[in-house]
């Protein structure tokens, strides 16, 4: 990797690391690295900071097992700071959540459903009503998305609030589905409505 952070510039030798979720961008957490970390950090290619209260290197996950496998690093204009792009493998922050930052953005939980759905479509098997939907064939899942669609309709026609956001939600939820099944997402689809609406 063609960078130059510069340790220098601060007096403890730790410089910020924002970590970034490679596939989403949402920014994940921020730690510190010195120049150890950085060189474990891509010898591993598991994200490692120094922990300032553990005093020694701290790998992200090397307890919990809830690594952040490294995408890329890149260092800013001012050779101060580092982006830090990686995968989690399970939650980020010891709270549970997906962030160490309490983001009110309730549309990438579509990513969470995405990655379920994505492994549901890889195991095809258990106990799982939409791993049996997948291994009942593409026909199966297009009757379901047109059922919840014909729903969602007459619902539309009345005033009950809950039934309405329920069966809009199923709607939602077997479309991703299909999606998954004919190998796209939601993401795909959002890339021709923002081409659409340019």
């Amino acid at each position: 990797m063609d960078m130059q952070p510069d340790f220098s510039k601060y007096s403890d030798g730790l410089m910020p690391a924002i970590v970034q979720d490679s596939r989403t961008s949402k920014v994940l957490m921020l730690g510190f690295m010195n120049g150890q970390a950085l060189q474990q950090t891509q010898l591993l290619k598991k994200v490692t900071f120094f922990s300032r209260s553990k005093q020694r290197l701290w790998t992200k996950g090397e307890e919990s097992g809830n690594f952040l496998l490294l995408e890329s690093i890149a260092v800013d204009c001012d050779n101060d700071t580092l982006l830090v792009k990686a995968k989690p493998v399970g939650p980020v922050c010891h709270t549970g959540a997906d962030t160490c930052f309490n983001e009110q953005n309730k549309a990438a939980f579509l990513d969470v459903l995405t990655d379920t759905i994505n492994r549901r479509f890889e195991e095809r098997s258990g106990n799982s009503y939409t791993a049996d939907l997948f291994s009942r064939g593409i026909n199966k899942v297009a009757q379901k998305v047109g059922e919840e669609a014909i729903e969602l309709v007459i619902e539309a026609k009345d005033n009950n609030e809950d039934l309405f956001l329920g069966e809009a939600a199923d709607l939602l939820f077997h479309y991703m589905v299909l999606l998954r099944a004919k190998g796209f997402s939601i993401n795909d689809v959002i890339r021709v409505l923002e081409t659409r609406h340019k």
